[in-house]
């Protein structure tokens, strides 16, 4: 299924400047097609060797909300079980079981990583992350506001969601439409460091 959410008009003004960390939502369902859609886009941009860690828990019933409530802080407990989708963000330290698919350069990657658990847990943790942040400015793009969160407690997380697939979780996001003008629903634009304090040119 295909939604052409992606074919339309936001600027980097509108995905970067003007949209803001959303706590509060419509009562308006999303789709988890353009979840589908918005992945399988953000799936082509770059990760070190290919590796493509991070994975995702699509949390839509009231079921499996309440198992991930139970984990989260108690500032995030209730935005999460208001929200019409959340997402688990995690990565797999595992991810090199794929590198014959996505990395056929790499000749004997496979093996040579599988005797390395602690390299991979970094490696999957840094381009999980990489990936988050492509997560989080695609589904702005397809027009969705999204509040990420790492007030919780993730090994519990891993443990009551991927405690078979050894997972490891990054973030939590809600996901829905932002009200329009709803105080609380965002806060107030805070500042940013710009170019010359972030950056030097050598």
């Amino acid at each position: 299924m295909t939604t052409d959410v992606l074919q339309g008009t936001l600027n980097l003004r509108e995905i970067f400047h003007d949209a803001h960390t959303t706590h509060r939502f419509v009562d308006e369902p999303v789709d988890v097609a353009i979840v589908r859609e918005v992945y399988e886009t953000i799936r082509w941009a770059p990760t070190a060797m290919n590796g493509q860690p991070l994975r995702l828990a699509v949390v839509q019933s009231g079921e499996a909300r309440r198992r991930l409530v139970a984990h989260m802080s108690d500032g995030n407990k209730d935005k999460t079980l208001a929200a019409p989708l959340t997402l688990i963000a995690a990565t797999d330290p595992a991810f090199h079981v794929h590198l014959e698919h996505l990395a056929p350069h790499r000749a004997g990657a496979r093996e040579d990583l599988e005797g390395q658990p602690e390299f991979r847990e970094g490696f999957a943790r840094t381009n999980g992350l990489i990936q988050l942040g492509y997560l989080i400015v695609g589904l702005r793009a397809a027009g969705l506001a999204v509040g990420p969160m790492t007030g919780m407690d993730a090994a519990g997380i891993d443990r009551e969601f991927f405690a078979e697939s050894g997972w490891r979780t990054l973030a939590v996001l809600n996901v829905g439409h932002a009200p329009a003008d709803e105080p609380g629903a965002v806060h107030p634009r805070a500042g940013r460091l710009d170019f010359d304090t972030a950056a030097v040119v050598l």
